[in-house]
């Protein structure tokens, strides 16, 4: 076995790979970004190595540092990851060169399968199903839409060099292909430096379902069942689980010969995944095939028993497959979700910031944490905000839902918004709970899985009231600055009259305010037209019980000096603000007059310049922060008077990018 392994690559992933090297006894070598000197991943290796600047084409995507440390470093063997260099042909070949091992699959399988369009010729000569489309040479506009129109509509328009979902367009019409074909070249061009493009016809309401495939350097190749991905927003996995509820053995089984099939037709060696799409009526079509580790592939250790990075790490060092196809047997239903820096209620957009708060729940035989950050780190913007994945796992799948939605209640984050709330409604949304979702299904109806403008009811108010009230009191007693003093009890007695308090929480821009009467946990609580008596209040810390109006309820709740998160009887988490009783101001909402950055990144397209009128939507301009574009909106009709960013620009937030006339 190897004695030295260095990791190209960088949090969640590289965390995850060192724990199997030390496992094993492997030296585990980091490299880091000036951004990353001091990453997780930088403090759990044995040693780490800086290879440039924050972004990722001046360290994690240059080949000559990568290759530089290693050689410093004694490293026998690289391991890529997944994202940044872990799919690079050159890559796979300079360390070959360099008489280091690559952990992954061999040059010409990756140059093989890297390109869309070369990867369906080859798998069109090996039987494999494909969708109808065009793949060809031929990249000129014109021919494009001639080919378009001859597959029919609605088709998708996808980078030939890309993966992840990427650049990819649906198009429904002649008259819109122009328009989403430039939007993925350019995409594609920024992403991947390759505007070549592929065309399919479009599968209506698909099912994505991959297949993990592994092969060794003794001609053995075999699969380990199926990952199902149909929960997608734009075309971005949310939801993975295994196995597959849609699935019926005997699709398994031809599924699963296709993809051994697509892996032999390129003597892969190492792990890769097969994806397919899948028709409502079970016909499967080959899409791509990713010659890496998946983000993931969690749910299949879980379900096998086994060590994927290890099974790389051993048939990298020459070792045959530990199982024959026959051995390979699945137990039990595991589900991953990915928690991100991102807020659903701004479309998903991506955060950055420190982590003052992160908590997750405990590890066990139930529950998984793959992170790559801990509480007090930050979120930066030059990589995927990815915090941490949660994968659960247990004998069946409504009881790995249950486990998904009691591991999802444990999590908390503080500092850039997250997409926790987002997560508990789906995996409560009979879409998931009825194995019924494809991969269009949250792009169709999104609204159904973000709160909006939904507002929390009277009882959860009182829930968080109570809550407030109850950490107040507990918080004045344990600190008084005279225990002997009256005014050490936060009960708000006063002479005459019975006292009462103030409760203001805030959500956003609204304040709600609750009047309170009583103490210890026996209150009478108002809100506006709503009045309700809370007796025998009590909170752990975790969660709030408690009879409202004589019916007991218990809420999963934290509370602090300055919010209080909690879960109302749906389900739903609600995240509330405490505010001063007596002082409120509202956010000048006549802000209209300008276009900002929402974050820092670099703009890639200005359609807009002064003088130009202008109507509310409009598209004004395109920036691209954190691996994804970004359209800049007309914040109302009028006229521009200024745009201060260029083509090119590199912008920070809350940078001033367009002025209207007042």
């Amino acid at each position: 076995m190897f004695e030295r392994v260095l990791i190209a690559n960088r949090g969640e992933i590289a965390c995850r790979v060192i724990r199997t090297c030390r496992r094993l006894g492997i030296r585990s070598i980091a490299v880091y970004s000036e951004a990353d000197r001091d990453a997780q991943h930088v403090r759990l290796a044995d040693e780490a190595w800086p290879i440039g600047g924050p972004r990722p084409a001046e360290s994690y995507l240059r080949i000559d540092a990568i290759l530089e440390a290693a050689k410093k470093s004694g490293a026998q063997a690289i391991h890529p990851g997944y994202g940044f260099l872990s799919e690079n042909t050159a890559f796979s070949r300079a360390c070959a060169d360099a008489g280091i091992v690559f952990i992954g699959p061999d040059p010409a399988s990756i140059e093989a399968m890297g390109s869309k369009s070369a990867a369906k010729a080859l798998m069109a000569k090996h039987d494999v199903p494909l969708v109808p489309g065009y793949n060809g040479d031929n990249q000129d506009n014109a021919f494009l839409a001639q080919q378009a129109h001859a597959v029919g509509y609605p088709l998708i328009i996808k980078p030939s060099a890309g993966g992840g979902g990427k650049g990819m367009q649906i198009v429904r019409s002649d008259a819109d292909f122009p328009e989403a074909l430039a939007t993925a070249q350019r995409v594609a061009q920024a992403a991947f430096g390759d505007a070549s493009m592929l065309l399919e016809r479009y599968v209506e309401h698909p099912r994505h379902i991959e297949f993990q495939i592994f092969g060794d350097r003794h001609g053995h190749v075999i699969h380990l069942d199926e990952r199902e991905c149909s929960a997608q927003r734009r075309y971005q996995k949310v939801l993975e689980e295994t196995p597959s509820p849609f699935l019926t053995p005997e699709k398994r089984a031809a599924m699963g010969a296709a993809a051994v099939a697509a892996a032999k037709a390129v003597n892969y060696v190492g792990a890769g995944t097969v994806e397919f799409i899948v028709g409502p009526q079970g016909d499967f079509h080959f899409m791509e095939m990713n010659t890496r580790l998946q983000v993931e592939h969690p749910v299949t250790e879980l379900t096998h028993g086994i060590d994927l990075v290890e099974w790389q790490l051993r048939i990298a060092h020459g070792e045959p497959l530990p199982f024959t196809q026959e051995q390979v047997a699945s137990h039990g239903h595991a589900i991953e979700v990915r928690l991100y820096a991102e807020d659903p209620e701004q479309n998903f957009l991506p955060g950055s910031g420190k982590l003052h708060t992160l908590r997750l729940p405990a590890p066990s035989r139930h529950v998984r944490i793959d992170g790559g950050v801990a509480q007090g780190d930050t979120v930066t913007i030059f990589y995927d905000p990815m915090i941490a994945k949660l994968i659960v796992w247990d004998a069946d799948r409504p009881q790995a839902l249950q486990r998904l939605r009691e591991a999802l209640a444990e999590c908390e984050i503080e500092g850039p918004k997250s997409n926790i709330a987002f997560l508990e409604r789906l995996v409560r949304h009979p879409a998931i709970t009825g194995a019924s979702i494809d991969t269009g299904y949250l792009d169709r109806h999104l609204d159904e899985f973000v709160i909006g403008d939904e507002e929390p009811d009277a009882r959860t108010l009182f829930a968080a009231a109570a809550a407030a009230l109850l950490h107040d009191e507990t918080h004045v007693a344990a600190n008084p600055a005279d225990p002997h003093s009256p005014w050490a009890s936060a009960d708000a007695w006063r002479v005459g009259h019975a006292g009462k308090r103030i409760v203001a929480l805030a959500r956003g821009e609204t304040r709600y305010e609750i009047e309170a009467h009583g103490h210890a946990g026996d209150y009478r609580l108002h809100h506006g037209e709503h009045a309700c008596e809370v007796r025998g209040a009590r909170f752990d810390g975790d969660a709030l019980s408690a009879r409202f109006d004589d019916e007991a309820e218990r809420h999963a709740l934290r509370s602090s000096a300055h919010r209080v998160l909690l879960h109302d009887t749906h389900g739903r988490r609600w995240h509330l603000s405490r505010a001063a009783a007596y002082a409120w101001s509202s956010k000048d909402s006549a802000g209209g007059n300008q276009v900002v950055a929402p974050m820092p990144g670099r703009i890639v397209l200005v359609k807009a310049k002064p003088g130009d009128h202008v109507e509310e939507g409009q598209e004004l301009l395109v920036m691209e922060a954190m691996k994804m574009e970004l359209a800049l909106k007309a914040p109302r009709a009028g006229t521009i008077e200024s745009v201060t960013a260029s083509q090119g620009d590199f912008v920070e937030a809350d940078s001033v990018l367009v002025k209207f006339v007042a």
